[in-house]
C-alpha cells in the first residue's frame, strides 16, 4: 500500500513532467527577452497566406478570439487582443512565441498553442502529435501581423 508521503511525491513529480514536457518543444526554439527571434523555417513568411489562415473559420480560428482589420470578415471575437496595429506593439519574435506557445509568456493564457505538441491534454485522436499549424503557416501568419502597424 502506498503512503500519503508517496502519493504525495508520485503526484508532484507527475506535474513537473507535465510541466517540463510542455516546454520542452518550445526550448527547441531559442527563447531570449519573451520572443522566439529566428524563423523557424529559415524562409520568409508570406503575408497574402498568414492572412488566409487568420481568416479561415476552419483553419486558424483567429477571429474566433481576436478581431482584426478584416472588414469583410463579420462575427470578430473580442475575447483576445485586438490584431489592429500587433506589428507595433510587438515584435516578430514576440509573435511568433505568441503563435508557437503563448503559454511561455502567460502561463494563464486562453490561447492554444499553435506549434506545441508535447504535454497537451484532451487533445483529440486525429490531432494528437500534430501541431495545429506547421512552421511555415505561422512564418505566413508571424509575416502579417508583423506587418499590421499601428497609423
Amino acid at each position: 500500500m502506498i503512503g500519503k508521503a508517496q502519493l504525495f511525491t508520485l503526484c508532484l513529480a507527475a506535474l513537473m513532467a507535465t510541466a517540463a514536457a510542455g516546454q520542452e518543444a518550445v526550448a527547441r526554439y531559442r527563447i531570449e527577452n519573451g520572443a522566439i527571434a529566428a524563423s523557424l523555417t529559415g524562409v520568409p513568411g508570406d503575408a497574402a497566406r498568414g492572412r488566409a489562415i487568420v481568416v479561415n473559420r476552419q483553419t486558424g480560428l483567429c477571429l474566433l478570439c481576436h478581431a482584426g482589420p478584416f472588414p469583410e470578415e463579420r462575427f470578430q471575437g473580442t475575447v483576445g487582443p485586438d490584431l489592429r496595429g500587433v506589428g507595433s506593439r510587438l515584435s516578430a519574435g514576440e509573435i511568433r512565441l505568441r503563435l508557437v506557445d503563448s503559454s511561455a509568456v502567460n502561463p494563464a493564457t486562453v490561447m492554444p498553442p499553435y506549434h506545441r505538441i508535447d504535454g497537451l491534454e484532451r487533445v483529440a485522436p486525429a490531432w494528437r502529435g500534430k501541431p495545429a499549424f506547421d512552421a511555415q503557416q505561422i512564418e505566413d501568419v508571424v509575416a502579417l501581423l508583423a506587418g499590421l502597424k499601428a497609423p
